[in-house]
Protein backbone atom coordinates (compact mmCIF):
# COMPACT_ATOMS: atom_id res chain seq x y z
CA UNK A 1 0.00 0.00 0.00
CA UNK A 2 1.09 3.62 -0.60
CA UNK A 3 0.56 6.21 2.20
CA UNK A 4 -2.03 9.08 0.79
CA UNK A 5 -1.30 12.41 2.68
CA UNK A 6 -3.91 14.81 2.12
CA UNK A 7 -2.09 18.23 2.96
CA UNK A 8 -4.35 21.03 3.90
CA UNK A 9 -4.05 24.37 5.97
CA UNK A 10 -4.96 28.10 5.28
CA UNK A 11 -3.76 30.64 2.17
CA UNK A 12 -0.03 32.04 2.90
CA UNK A 13 0.93 29.36 5.76
CA UNK A 14 3.48 28.08 3.46
CA UNK A 15 1.78 24.43 2.70
CA UNK A 16 2.97 24.69 -1.38
CA UNK A 17 6.06 25.40 -0.10
CA UNK A 18 6.40 22.18 1.82
CA UNK A 19 4.92 20.51 -0.82
CA UNK A 20 7.61 21.69 -3.26
CA UNK A 21 10.26 20.60 -0.60
CA UNK A 22 8.85 17.07 0.18
CA UNK A 23 8.30 16.13 -3.72
CA UNK A 24 12.16 18.08 -4.64
CA UNK A 25 13.59 16.21 -2.40
CA UNK A 26 11.92 12.88 -2.91
CA UNK A 27 13.63 13.06 -6.63
CA UNK A 28 16.93 13.18 -5.07
CA UNK A 29 16.46 9.48 -3.36
CA UNK A 30 18.13 6.89 -5.57
CA UNK A 31 16.71 6.82 -9.14
CA UNK A 32 13.08 6.62 -8.26
CA UNK A 33 11.85 9.99 -9.84
CA UNK A 34 9.36 12.04 -8.60
CA UNK A 35 6.11 11.80 -10.81
CA UNK A 36 3.87 14.21 -10.66
CA UNK A 37 -0.08 11.76 -11.13
CA UNK A 38 -2.02 15.15 -11.29
CA UNK A 39 -1.13 18.83 -10.91
CA UNK A 40 -1.66 18.96 -7.50
CA UNK A 41 -0.01 14.97 -6.51
CA UNK A 42 3.22 13.80 -5.68
CA UNK A 43 4.15 10.58 -5.66
CA UNK A 44 7.70 10.61 -3.54
CA UNK A 45 9.72 7.65 -2.41
CA UNK A 46 10.46 6.82 1.58
CA UNK A 47 14.13 7.50 2.38
CA UNK A 48 15.02 4.07 4.51
CA UNK A 49 18.61 3.13 4.97
CA UNK A 50 17.91 -0.13 6.04
CA UNK A 51 17.13 -0.77 2.22
CA UNK A 52 20.16 1.29 0.76
CA UNK A 53 21.96 -1.28 3.32
CA UNK A 54 20.04 -4.63 2.27
CA UNK A 55 20.70 -3.44 -1.38
CA UNK A 56 24.71 -3.09 -0.63
CA UNK A 57 24.57 -6.97 0.61
CA UNK A 58 22.69 -8.16 -2.42
CA UNK A 59 23.81 -5.88 -4.89
CA UNK A 60 20.37 -6.29 -7.01
CA UNK A 61 19.67 -5.18 -10.84
CA UNK A 62 16.96 -2.51 -9.14
CA UNK A 63 16.02 -1.15 -5.83
CA UNK A 64 12.45 0.39 -5.70
CA UNK A 65 11.69 2.56 -2.28
CA UNK A 66 8.01 2.37 -1.08
CA UNK A 67 6.47 5.58 -1.77
CA UNK A 68 4.29 8.41 -0.38
CA UNK A 69 1.68 10.47 -2.56
CA UNK A 70 0.92 13.46 -1.10
CA UNK A 71 -1.97 15.82 -2.18
CA UNK A 72 -1.43 19.43 -1.64
CA UNK A 73 -4.67 21.29 -1.43
CA UNK A 74 -5.17 25.14 -1.99
CA UNK A 75 -5.79 26.95 0.55
CA UNK A 76 -8.77 26.87 2.80
CA UNK A 77 -11.02 29.57 3.86
CA UNK A 78 -13.77 30.50 5.97
CA UNK A 79 -17.10 29.33 4.33
CA UNK A 80 -14.94 26.29 2.62
CA UNK A 81 -17.64 23.92 3.14
CA UNK A 82 -20.20 26.32 1.76
CA UNK A 83 -18.01 26.53 -1.58
CA UNK A 84 -16.15 29.11 -0.58
CA UNK A 85 -12.87 29.56 -2.32
CA UNK A 86 -13.69 26.46 -4.33
CA UNK A 87 -13.95 25.02 -0.75
CA UNK A 88 -16.13 22.02 -1.85
CA UNK A 89 -13.72 21.12 -4.57
CA UNK A 90 -11.09 21.25 -2.23
CA UNK A 91 -12.77 19.33 0.15
CA UNK A 92 -13.63 16.59 -1.91
CA UNK A 93 -9.89 15.66 -2.63
CA UNK A 94 -9.02 14.91 0.42
CA UNK A 95 -12.01 12.34 1.01
CA UNK A 96 -9.31 9.56 -0.30
CA UNK A 97 -6.30 10.01 1.62
CA UNK A 98 -5.37 7.73 4.67
CA UNK A 99 -4.07 10.44 6.79
CA UNK A 100 -4.62 14.61 6.80
CA UNK A 101 -1.89 16.87 7.70
CA UNK A 102 -2.67 20.65 8.69
CA UNK A 103 -0.05 23.39 7.96
CA UNK A 104 -0.08 25.79 10.77
CA UNK A 105 1.80 28.95 10.52
CA UNK A 106 4.16 29.61 13.32
CA UNK A 107 6.39 31.99 11.70
CA UNK A 108 6.22 36.07 11.55
CA UNK A 109 6.84 37.60 8.15
CA UNK A 110 5.14 40.93 7.25
CA UNK A 111 5.86 40.54 3.61
CA UNK A 112 3.53 37.18 3.81
CA UNK A 113 0.30 38.74 4.22
CA UNK A 114 -2.12 36.38 6.84
CA UNK A 115 -6.01 35.62 6.35
CA UNK A 116 -6.28 37.68 10.36
CA UNK A 117 -4.62 40.87 11.51
CA UNK A 118 -2.81 38.99 13.87
CA UNK A 119 -0.80 35.39 13.94
CA UNK A 120 -2.92 32.68 15.91
CA UNK A 121 -1.88 29.04 15.05
CA UNK A 122 -4.70 27.92 17.39
CA UNK A 123 -7.31 30.16 15.90
CA UNK A 124 -6.43 28.69 12.70
CA UNK A 125 -6.55 25.60 13.40
CA UNK A 126 -10.27 25.72 15.04
CA UNK A 127 -10.95 27.93 11.57
CA UNK A 128 -9.63 24.85 9.57
CA UNK A 129 -11.67 22.56 12.08
CA UNK A 130 -14.34 23.99 11.83
CA UNK A 131 -14.65 23.87 7.93
CA UNK A 132 -13.99 20.23 8.06
CA UNK A 133 -16.79 19.26 10.43
CA UNK A 134 -19.62 21.28 9.15
CA UNK A 135 -18.16 19.12 5.47
CA UNK A 136 -18.98 16.33 7.57
CA UNK A 137 -22.21 17.28 9.10
CA UNK A 138 -23.53 18.25 5.01
CA UNK A 139 -22.52 14.99 4.54
CA UNK A 140 -24.48 12.76 7.70
CA UNK A 141 -27.32 14.66 7.28
CA UNK A 142 -27.92 13.62 3.36
CA UNK A 143 -27.09 9.95 4.00
CA UNK A 144 -29.48 10.24 7.24
CA UNK A 145 -32.09 12.19 4.96
CA UNK A 146 -31.80 8.98 2.28
CA UNK A 147 -31.72 6.39 4.97
CA UNK A 148 -35.57 8.15 6.55
CA UNK A 149 -36.41 7.22 3.16
CA UNK A 150 -35.91 4.19 2.80
CA UNK A 151 -37.18 2.83 6.42
CA UNK A 152 -40.58 4.45 5.55
CA UNK A 153 -41.20 0.69 4.09
CA UNK A 154 -38.98 -1.09 6.17
CA UNK A 155 -38.33 0.44 9.24
CA UNK A 156 -36.87 -2.19 11.65
CA UNK A 157 -34.07 -2.59 8.36
CA UNK A 158 -32.75 1.13 9.23
CA UNK A 159 -33.39 1.79 12.85
CA UNK A 160 -30.03 1.14 13.71
CA UNK A 161 -28.47 3.10 11.24
CA UNK A 162 -30.66 5.86 11.85
CA UNK A 163 -30.18 5.93 14.84
CA UNK A 164 -26.30 5.93 14.64
CA UNK A 165 -26.41 8.86 11.82
CA UNK A 166 -28.47 10.59 14.25
CA UNK A 167 -25.57 10.51 17.20
CA UNK A 168 -23.10 11.02 14.81
CA UNK A 169 -24.66 14.18 13.85
CA UNK A 170 -25.18 15.23 17.27
CA UNK A 171 -21.67 15.14 17.68
CA UNK A 172 -20.79 16.96 14.68
CA UNK A 173 -23.32 19.59 15.47
CA UNK A 174 -21.86 20.02 18.77
CA UNK A 175 -18.64 20.92 16.77
CA UNK A 176 -16.98 17.65 17.85
CA UNK A 177 -14.31 15.80 15.40
CA UNK A 178 -15.52 12.28 15.07
CA UNK A 179 -11.50 11.05 15.49
CA UNK A 180 -12.10 12.10 18.83
CA UNK A 181 -15.08 10.69 19.60
CA UNK A 182 -15.84 7.50 21.18
CA UNK A 183 -17.92 5.56 18.94
CA UNK A 184 -19.90 2.43 19.25
CA UNK A 185 -19.25 -0.19 16.71
CA UNK A 186 -22.81 0.27 14.99
CA UNK A 187 -21.91 3.95 14.58
CA UNK A 188 -18.09 3.08 13.07
CA UNK A 189 -20.42 1.13 10.58
CA UNK A 190 -22.52 3.56 9.75
CA UNK A 191 -19.93 5.85 8.91
CA UNK A 192 -19.68 3.41 6.04
CA UNK A 193 -18.39 4.50 2.77
CA UNK A 194 -18.79 8.47 3.47
CA UNK A 195 -15.10 8.52 4.02
CA UNK A 196 -15.59 11.89 6.44
CA UNK A 197 -12.49 14.19 6.65
CA UNK A 198 -13.27 14.59 10.51
CA UNK A 199 -12.79 10.73 11.51
CA UNK A 200 -9.03 10.67 10.02
CA UNK A 201 -6.17 10.39 11.63
CA UNK A 202 -4.49 13.57 11.90
CA UNK A 203 -0.47 15.50 12.45
CA UNK A 204 -0.02 19.27 12.20
CA UNK A 205 2.94 21.08 10.72
CA UNK A 206 4.20 23.38 12.70
CA UNK A 207 5.86 25.37 10.02
CA UNK A 208 8.13 27.55 11.85
CA UNK A 209 11.50 29.90 10.53
CA UNK A 210 14.73 28.38 10.87
CA UNK A 211 15.68 30.58 13.95
CA UNK A 212 13.40 28.65 15.74
CA UNK A 213 14.62 25.34 15.28
CA UNK A 214 14.72 22.72 16.07
CA UNK A 215 12.51 22.93 18.82
CA UNK A 216 9.72 25.19 17.22
CA UNK A 217 9.72 28.10 19.30
CA UNK A 218 6.95 30.52 21.16
CA UNK A 219 3.96 29.59 18.36
CA UNK A 220 4.34 26.05 18.07
CA UNK A 221 3.96 25.42 21.70
CA UNK A 222 0.61 25.34 21.43
CA UNK A 223 0.12 23.41 18.58
CA UNK A 224 2.16 20.64 20.08
CA UNK A 225 -0.44 20.76 22.96
CA UNK A 226 -3.31 20.73 20.78
CA UNK A 227 -2.19 17.50 18.86
CA UNK A 228 -1.00 15.78 22.63
CA UNK A 229 -4.70 16.65 23.56
CA UNK A 230 -6.16 14.79 20.24
CA UNK A 231 -3.48 12.81 20.54
CA UNK A 232 -2.29 13.85 16.73
CA UNK A 233 1.45 13.62 15.35
CA UNK A 234 3.53 17.33 15.36
CA UNK A 235 6.23 17.46 13.00
CA UNK A 236 8.10 20.98 13.34
CA UNK A 237 9.32 22.44 9.83
CA UNK A 238 10.76 25.01 8.30
CA UNK A 239 8.85 24.96 4.77
CA UNK A 240 11.35 27.39 2.98
CA UNK A 241 14.74 25.99 4.38
CA UNK A 242 13.87 22.10 3.16
CA UNK A 243 12.84 23.88 0.12
CA UNK A 244 16.06 25.45 -0.37
CA UNK A 245 17.85 22.44 1.08
CA UNK A 246 16.42 20.07 -1.62
CA UNK A 247 18.53 21.94 -4.42
CA UNK A 248 21.87 21.05 -2.24
CA UNK A 249 23.56 18.03 -2.47
CA UNK A 250 22.20 15.74 -0.11
CA UNK A 251 25.67 15.34 1.98
CA UNK A 252 26.11 18.78 2.09
CA UNK A 253 21.96 19.64 3.18
CA UNK A 254 22.33 16.92 5.84
CA UNK A 255 25.46 18.27 7.45
CA UNK A 256 23.33 21.65 7.66
CA UNK A 257 20.57 20.00 9.22
CA UNK A 258 22.87 18.58 11.82
CA UNK A 259 24.45 22.31 12.21
CA UNK A 260 20.79 23.42 13.46
CA UNK A 261 20.26 20.74 15.04
CA UNK A 262 17.86 18.40 12.75
CA UNK A 263 18.38 14.96 13.16
CA UNK A 264 17.13 14.63 9.49
CA UNK A 265 14.86 15.94 6.62
CA UNK A 266 11.31 17.05 6.52
CA UNK A 267 10.10 14.58 4.55
CA UNK A 268 11.52 11.67 6.93
CA UNK A 269 9.96 13.51 9.68
CA UNK A 270 6.15 13.74 8.33
CA UNK A 271 7.11 9.82 6.94
CA UNK A 272 7.57 8.96 10.39
CA UNK A 273 4.38 10.64 11.79
CA UNK A 274 2.84 9.00 9.21
CA UNK A 275 3.05 5.70 9.84
CA UNK A 276 2.69 6.09 13.86
CA UNK A 277 -0.73 7.78 13.02
CA UNK A 278 -1.68 4.84 10.66
CA UNK A 279 0.59 2.12 12.60
CA UNK A 280 2.07 1.07 9.26
CA UNK A 281 5.59 -1.06 9.34
CA UNK A 282 8.03 -1.87 6.44
CA UNK A 283 9.18 -4.79 5.08
CA UNK A 284 11.17 -5.64 2.10
CA UNK A 285 11.76 -8.30 -0.54
CA UNK A 286 14.82 -9.58 -2.59
CA UNK A 287 13.40 -11.01 -5.81
CA UNK A 288 16.29 -13.66 -6.80
CA UNK A 289 18.86 -11.14 -6.69
CA UNK A 290 17.47 -8.78 -9.41
CA UNK A 291 15.13 -6.51 -7.18
CA UNK A 292 15.30 -5.54 -3.46
CA UNK A 293 12.35 -3.80 -2.91
CA UNK A 294 10.55 -1.84 0.20
CA UNK A 295 6.64 -2.63 0.86
CA UNK A 296 4.48 -1.04 3.41
CA UNK A 297 1.94 -2.75 5.54
CA UNK A 298 -0.44 -2.09 8.46
CA UNK A 299 1.23 -3.35 11.82
CA UNK A 300 0.05 -6.70 12.98
CA UNK A 301 -1.15 -8.24 9.31
CA UNK A 302 0.28 -11.64 8.66
CA UNK A 303 2.16 -12.82 6.09
CA UNK A 304 -0.60 -13.42 3.62
CA UNK A 305 -1.05 -10.21 3.74
CA UNK A 306 2.22 -9.29 2.96
CA UNK A 307 1.60 -11.89 0.31
CA UNK A 308 -1.54 -9.92 -1.12
CA UNK A 309 0.46 -6.82 -0.95
CA UNK A 310 2.50 -7.67 -3.40
CA UNK A 311 1.20 -9.86 -5.73
CA UNK A 312 -2.70 -11.79 -5.43
CA UNK A 313 -1.42 -14.84 -7.19
CA UNK A 314 1.41 -15.22 -4.08
CA UNK A 315 -1.55 -14.89 -1.76
CA UNK A 316 -3.78 -17.12 -3.09
CA UNK A 317 -0.92 -19.80 -3.54
CA UNK A 318 0.87 -19.73 -0.53
CA UNK A 319 2.80 -22.17 0.79
CA UNK A 320 5.46 -20.86 3.30
CA UNK A 321 7.31 -17.35 3.63
CA UNK A 322 11.22 -17.38 4.48
CA UNK A 323 11.95 -14.30 7.20
CA UNK A 324 15.17 -12.88 8.17
CA UNK A 325 15.41 -9.80 10.18
CA UNK A 326 17.18 -6.99 7.98
CA UNK A 327 19.41 -6.30 10.98
CA UNK A 328 19.86 -10.16 11.13
CA UNK A 329 21.05 -10.09 7.44
CA UNK A 330 23.17 -7.14 7.48
CA UNK A 331 25.20 -8.60 10.38
CA UNK A 332 25.28 -11.72 8.59
CA UNK A 333 26.45 -9.89 5.54
CA UNK A 334 24.72 -12.14 2.80
CA UNK A 335 21.64 -14.18 2.66
CA UNK A 336 23.60 -17.46 2.32
CA UNK A 337 25.76 -16.46 5.12
CA UNK A 338 22.27 -15.96 7.06
CA UNK A 339 21.11 -19.49 6.34
CA UNK A 340 24.31 -20.88 7.11
CA UNK A 341 23.84 -19.60 10.80
CA UNK A 342 20.06 -20.39 11.12
CA UNK A 343 18.79 -16.74 11.10
CA UNK A 344 16.11 -17.50 7.83
CA UNK A 345 13.32 -19.72 9.25
CA UNK A 346 9.73 -20.83 7.76
CA UNK A 347 7.01 -18.69 9.08
CA UNK A 348 3.03 -19.92 7.89
CA UNK A 349 0.53 -17.66 6.61
CA UNK A 350 -1.01 -16.88 10.04
CA UNK A 351 2.48 -15.46 10.96
CA UNK A 352 2.43 -11.80 12.31
CA UNK A 353 5.43 -9.87 10.17
CA UNK A 354 7.58 -7.42 12.09
CA UNK A 355 8.86 -4.16 11.05
CA UNK A 356 12.49 -4.83 9.04
CA UNK A 357 11.58 -8.30 8.17
CA UNK A 358 12.93 -9.67 4.60
CA UNK A 359 10.18 -11.88 2.75
CA UNK A 360 10.48 -14.61 0.38
CA UNK A 361 7.43 -15.91 -0.04
CA UNK A 362 6.90 -19.73 -1.48
CA UNK A 363 3.82 -20.31 -3.25
CA UNK A 364 2.07 -22.35 -6.14
CA UNK A 365 -0.53 -21.20 -8.41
Amino acid sequence: MTLRLGIIGLPNVGKSTLFNALTRAGALVASYPFTTIEPNVGVVPVPDQRLTDIAAIIRPQRVTPTTLRVVDIAGLVKGAHQGEGLGNQFLGHIRGVDAIAMVVRCFEDPEIPHTTATLDPIGDISTIELELVLADLATVERRLAKVQVQAKSRPRDHQKEIEALETIRDALSAGDSLRCCDLSADERNALGDLDLLTSKPRMYIANVSEDDLPDGGRLSLGVMEQAVAEGAQTVVVCAQLEADLADWPPEEAQTYRRELGLSGSALGGVIQAGYRLLDLITFFTTTGGKEVRAWTLRRSLSALDAAGTIHTDMQRGFIRAEVVGCDELIRAGSMSSARDHGLVRLEGREYRVQDGDVLHIRFNV
